[in-house]
């Protein structure tokens, strides 16, 4: 029996929704496959990781237990020299454990996990791990990088302007200028390297603009402004595979009435349904599954996905977010998500893969691609040193 840590949590604005991601999309369906032992590793806000069977419960989340529980427990150690094990620190007189990890499923969503810095951990262990790597999951989380990226490969993307924290200080009132005399309201301002559409603010003016920028600088030293798609159906492609791509259903998120699909319509609205539109309650709030767009935008649009995928390099599991001018028949890339929010699974299950389906081919992706890894040198013999 393999063994799987899911790892989780970390110091990041999606914490919180790492857990759920962890525990309901992905523990348990592991669990029932009864072909693995599951490992949970939980990432503290601080940065401390632990492991015990407790923290596959959700209810010590719900709490202060979590918080009793982080302050009482030993803090693992990781030895990642070729493959990676986790040591579990002996209590009293008792000896420290150890576990050796078969492979990693990543379930740490925003920084200093889906961002690339876990995989670069995994990269150096040598272990297969589920999910886009360290390049393509740098590029995903980087808003700016991954539309420059995507751009190179001609596709399309909404008109955009962005700056750091530093050159926006430097020169406040000419960047803002700029913006609105180049672009064209509605304007989104974002944090350039965040998820789960925290700190996204839609301005219509000057005041709007200065104050959004503020509050998205509060979560990053980068930010991007966007023009606004008009006539606009937004929609999102669940993909998973590493050559061969099998796509979900198109989805069309519904937003809040002015527009803005923010953190409390995808995870603070849940099963509560909507009888006046049709839409679905999922794992990201109320949605169209599939979505309601002609069988042309529908097409355009999984041809569009896919080729965003390929450019970035996604493997393994990726949701592409696309941006329709409805009457233009226009489709836009608008960003990545190199670990969708609860594996996106009502979407894979409305599409006909089960939870346990789901799971079980992404471990063996992960395994595929590691395998062929192997295959290449890494190491190059010379005799640079001897000439010292």
């Amino acid at each position: 029996m393999k063994t799987i840590a899911v790892i989780f949590g970390s110091r990041s604005a999606e914490h919180d929704v790492s857990i759920v991601t962890a525990l309901s999309a992905i523990i348990k369906p592991l669990e029932a496959t009864k072909n693995y032992s599951v490992i949970p590793v939980y990432i503290s806000k601080s940065g401390n990781w632990y492991s015990d069977d407790k923290l596959k419960d959700i209810k010590i989340y719900q709490s202060d237990e979590i918080n009793e529980f982080v302050s009482k427990s030993q803090k693992l150690q990781l030895l990642i020299d070729n493959g990676l094990t986790i040591v579990k620190p002996g209590k009293g007189i008792a000896k420290s454990s150890k576990i050796k990890i078969d492979i990693v499923f990543p379930a740490t969503h925003g920084t200093h996990g889906e961002d690339g810095e876990l995989m670069g951990i995994l990269e150096m262990a040598n272990v297969p791990y589920v999910g886009c790597g360290v390049t393509a999951s740098a590029i995903a989380m980087d808003k700016v990088l991954s539309k420059l990226v995507v751009q190179a490969h001609g596709i399309i993307s909404p008109k955009m302007k962005f700056f750091t924290k530093n050159e926006f200080q430097a020169q406040s009132k000419t960047w803002v200028g700029t913006i609105l005399k180049e672009l064209k309201t509605p304007l989104f301002v974002k944090p350039a390297r965040l998820g789960s559409s925290i700190g996204i603010t839609k301005v219509n003016n000057e005041k709007e603009l200065v104050n959004a920028i503020e509050v998205a600088f509060h979560y990053d030293d980068k930010v991007l402004i966007e023009e606004g798609v008009q006539n606009l159906v937004e929609v999102t492609v669940p993909i998973m595979g590493n050559n061969e791509l099998i796509t979900a259903f198109v989805e069309q998120p519904l937003p809040k009435d002015d527009g803005v699909f923010d953190f409390d319509t995808k995870y603070m609205n849940q099963g509560k349904g909507s009888k006046s539109t049709g839409a679905k309650s999922g794992s990201q709030g109320y949605s169209k599954i599939p979505a309601d767009i002609s069988r042309e935008l529908y097409e355009k649009s999984l041809e569009v996905a896919k080729s965003v995928y390929k450019a970035v390099g996604c493997e393994g599991i990726a949701r592409i977010d696309l941006l329709i001018d409805e009457k233009a028949k226009q489709v836009y890339f608008n960003e990545i998500n190199p670990l969708p929010g609860s594996l996106y699974s009502h979407n894979w299950r409305a599409s006909g893969i089960s939870n346990v389906e789901l799971v079980t081919k992404l471990v063996e992706l992960a395994e595929q691609r590691w395998s062929d890894k192997q295959k290449y040198t890494t190491t190059f013999n010379t005799n640079f040193l001897k000439q010292f």
